[in-house]
């Protein structure tokens, strides 16, 4: 996998896989947002949207200074955030009528995990390169 990995970026630089990285991070990590809010106002207890909402949606929310300062150290932390709702989408496509909405938000959290994980890799090295 390293040798993989190293020969990739020889092939496609780090600044091309860096940015691919970052998109993918971007995109996902808005889909994922999007899909939490949604997820947060459906489910209301007593007439309070607030706290599900909350639940949902703060976890990602507090990794959004590390997004924006392109911290590659954030973007690791926030690639095991993201297993966790790896996991909820996986649950939530077992019950029924939900699985359309589960198996999105399974992809879209592993989509956040790869992209991550790929950013935190070579933004550090590029970083090192500097």
């Amino acid at each position: 996998m390293r040798q993989w990995l190293e020969g990739l970026e020889a092939r496609k630089g780090l600044d091309r896989l860096t940015e691919g990285s970052r998109r993918l991070v971007l995109g996902s990590y808005g889909l994922l947002l999007v899909l939490m809010v949604y997820r947060g106002v459906i489910v209301t207890t007593d007439g309070n949207a607030l706290v599900p909402l909350l639940i949902f949606v703060l976890p990602l929310v507090l990794f959004l200074p590390s997004i924006l300062t392109r911290r590659p150290r954030g973007h690791a932390w926030l690639a095991f955030v993201s297993l966790l709702y790896f996991t909820q989408g996986v649950m939530v496509a077992t019950l029924p009528g939900q699985g359309l909405r589960g198996s999105a938000e399974a992809l879209v959290a592993l989509a956040l995990f790869v992209g991550c994980t790929a950013y935190a890799r070579f933004r550090s090295r590029q970083q090192r390169a500097d």
